[in-house]
């Protein structure tokens, strides 16, 4: 559910777009910068809030456009635009490695994980995920308008685009919470055995 949150502004914009994009770009933006700080509020730095900045720059810039053109070529091409430019979001998060779902995951998960080198190997690997799916979703939209193919076309590439790494993110972050928890497991088991060693301190659980 927090990513369906964080991306709330991309659903906006293609649900309000409906009436007029302009509309659906300016009710994207005030979305985004409503997340923004309300995520600040709950002590999320500005690092890991890349996604938020990036949805943010695109709903102002699509705003401005929209609003001086409603008739822009720009607006027949917007949807793969859109995939792209979450596509930049990740290869760019990725790049500074500070992968973007951190922000998502840091809603969820305890402050003393959230700069642990597992919790961003972690987050490393599902922002890969739903960065490649994004960048072959805007391929798979620009080849579809470009063609002229069908809106129905279009709009299962986008959903694609999202549905595909969500279920993987829920299957992957179940795996390792259930890793995680056999550790735990096992680190409460072991005293049973052998009796810990004067001022070992007990493994924590950003450690894992």
């Amino acid at each position: 559910m927090n990513y369906l949150r964080n991306f709330a502004p991309w659903f906006v914009y293609a649900g309000v777009s409906l009436i007029g994009w302009q509309w659906g770009a300016l009710a994207a933006l005030v979305c985004a910068v409503f997340l923004l700080i309300q995520d600040r509020r709950a002590g999320v730095a500005a690092d890991a809030q890349i996604l938020d900045f990036g949805t943010i720059v695109f709903a102002l810039g699509m705003t401005v456009v929209a609003f001086a053109d409603p008739h822009s070529a720009i607006h027949d091409h917007d949807s793969a635009i859109s995939s792209a430019w979450l596509a930049l979001i990740g290869w760019a998060s990725l790049a500074v490695r500070s992968p973007f779902t951190q922000g998502v995951a840091r809603r969820s998960a305890p402050k003393e994980v959230w700069n642990s080198p597992h919790f961003i190997r972690i987050n490393t690997v599902i922002t890969t995920v739903w960065t490649v799916s994004f960048t072959l979703s805007a391929a798979a939209e620009f080849t579809c308008s470009e063609l002229g193919a069908g809106s129905a076309l279009q709009l299962f590439c986008k959903a694609a685009g999202f549905v595909v790494p969500a279920v993987f993110t829920a299957r992957y972050v179940k795996k390792v919470r259930a890793r995680v928890a056999d550790r735990l497991a096992a680190m409460e088991a072991a005293p049973a055995t052998a009796a810990p060693e004067a001022g070992h301190q007990p493994l924590t659980y950003a450690q894992l």
